[in-house]
């Protein structure tokens, strides 16, 4: 039995339900973090020194953080190909696409773009640092459109953890305002992700916690 500590409203945390989801894994889920609180306690340190969001434990193991590195763990132990292959180079291939997503577009999304948007009052934004923040994100943007073009999903053919990291943040892409290119491929990409049951139960949430108002 998998136990997991975030609250539903983490991104990290919806990256790893929506694996945990895709994989049928039995699993419990306690709120930490934000409104929650939680993370400062010397229990939880004492899993995570960071006090950060999500942490995993598996069984009796020693609790894991990084979303990365969960992700990974559950696609090795419980995953199969193509969700994760099992060749050495194949693997590299799905993974290299993973980091890609991770650094360049969930580190280049949610708190350059998405906390400027949601997680700020409208009186304090800043839309010159929103728009710069979306001008660098577009280059990276086209490279997964390009990527789209040519295959259905990121790494390839078939669904794989690839498409965990870089498919969790698009729900929010799509749904503030902002100002967005016209990616075909990209939007094909999305619309087919929203039809998967576990990206719709754990990563198609309300963000309302998170809104900040005047």
């Amino acid at each position: 039995m998998l136990t997991i500590w975030g609250r539903r409203t983490s991104s990290n945390v919806q990256a790893l339900m929506w694996c945990v989801g895709e994989l049928g894994l039995a699993h419990v889920r306690h709120d930490a973090g934000h409104r929650y609180g939680g993370t400062d306690t010397p229990d939880f340190r004492a899993m995570n020194p960071n006090g950060t969001v999500p942490v995993l434990r598996d069984g009796e193991a020693d609790p894991l953080w990084e979303t990365g590195a969960i992700l990974r763990y559950l696609a090795t132990r419980y995953g199969a190909p193509p969700f994760w292959p099992q060749d050495p180079t194949e693997r590299a291939q799905c993974d290299k696409w993973a980091e890609w997503a991770k650094i360049n577009i969930t580190l280049g999304f949610t708190a350059p773009i998405f906390w400027r948007v949601v997680r700020t009052a409208p009186s304090q934004q800043d839309p010159a640092a929103i728009e710069a923040a979306l001008a660098k994100l577009d280059p990276f943007l086209d490279i997964a459109e390009a990527q789209l073009e040519a295959r259905p999903f990121l790494a390839g053919p078939a669904f794989t953890l690839a498409d965990i990291q870089f498919g969790h943040v698009l729900f929010r892409y799509f749904d503030i305002a902002i100002r967005r290119q016209r990616r075909p491929a990209l939007r094909r990409y999305y619309d087919g992700l929203t039809q998967r049951p576990a990206f719709r139960e754990h990563v198609m949430l309300p963000y309302d916690e998170l809104r900040v108002t005047d």
